[in-house]
């Protein structure tokens, strides 16, 4: 999961880059206003992280942008103690939240849980499929009563997979979700984040499809236990799926759906 962070301030601004990505995050920063709104006309994030005094546009013109294109995405914004107006024309443009600077750091994080929960209308926080169970909001992966000590980078692509369950995603849809702005990783990089979520989540008895030259699918086996991608580490034709995956190539490239907001619970290495 993806956060943009809008903050003119260095010090303040690598405080929250590193605090983020310790907790699992992939984090965007920009500097400006104008940098913001154009990152958020040409990239999908699941959060911003917006100071109103921004340099060359200001935050709550930022915001104004956003709404206008009608994105729901969750907005947290930053104002000075004495910024009572402008923070009540940023909650009046849409924004969803605000912390008034000075903050502490497990307060944010706090309000970015909150801000997950609010965004999923009530409905359930816990995806399941078979005996595996994903928590969006605490981000923990368990099997039955076992939890999952998963990186990073395994839990996005776990996330990815679970919202296009019986469906394709691409090795290149897996690198815009996981990766941050400037980040140099190959497909082989995939491959062995597949690979090794693969083989921990291989006792719930749902598998990983790699479908040849397209990219990846999330199946849970048939109940007689045959079916395409039977036994650990499966290939199949895009055909041999079926329905669930065609046409192949059209499914590849449509865009995958942002995951929840979410603090990270589980045993994740900082990127």
């Amino acid at each position: 999961m993806r956060i943009l962070i809008a903050e003119d301030d260095s010090i303040l601004a690598d405080g929250l880059v590193r605090s983020l990505r310790q907790s699992g995050y992939a984090v965007d920063h920009v500097k400006s206003g104008t940098e913001a709104d154009a990152a958020l006309s040409m990239q999908t994030f699941d959060l911003l992280i917006l100071d109103l005094g921004l340099p060359r546009m200001s935050g709550l013109e930022v915001l104004r942008r956003l709404r206008a294109r009608n994105s729901a995405l969750p907005v947290l914004i930053l104002t000075a103690v004495d910024g009572v107006d402008e923070r009540v024309k940023g909650l009046d443009l849409g924004a969803d939240d605000y912390m008034s600077k000075p903050f502490h750091l497990n307060e944010l994080e706090a309000r970015v849980r909150a801000l997950t929960r609010r965004g999923s209308g009530g409905g359930p926080t816990v995806v399941r499929h078979g005996s595996l169970a994903y928590d969006q909001v605490g981000r923990v992966a368990s099997v039955g009563d076992q939890l999952l000590e998963l990186s990073a980078r395994e839990l996005g692509v776990l996330e990815v997979l679970l919202q296009r369950i019986g469906r394709l995603v691409s090795k290149e849809q897996l690198v815009d979700h996981l990766c941050e702005w400037g980040e140099e990783v190959s497909n082989n990089a995939i491959e062995v984040y597949v690979h090794r979520l693969r083989k921990k989540i291989e006792p719930s008895g749902v598998r990983i499809i790699t479908v040849r030259g397209l990219g990846y699918c999330l199946e849970k086996p048939a109940a007689n236990g045959s079916g395409v991608g039977a036994g650990s580490g499966a290939t199949a034709s895009a055909a041999s799926i079926g329905a669930a995956v065609a046409p192949a190539a059209a499914v590849a490239n449509a865009p995958v759906p942002p995951p929840a907001l979410a603090d990270a619970a589980v045993n994740v290495r900082p990127k």
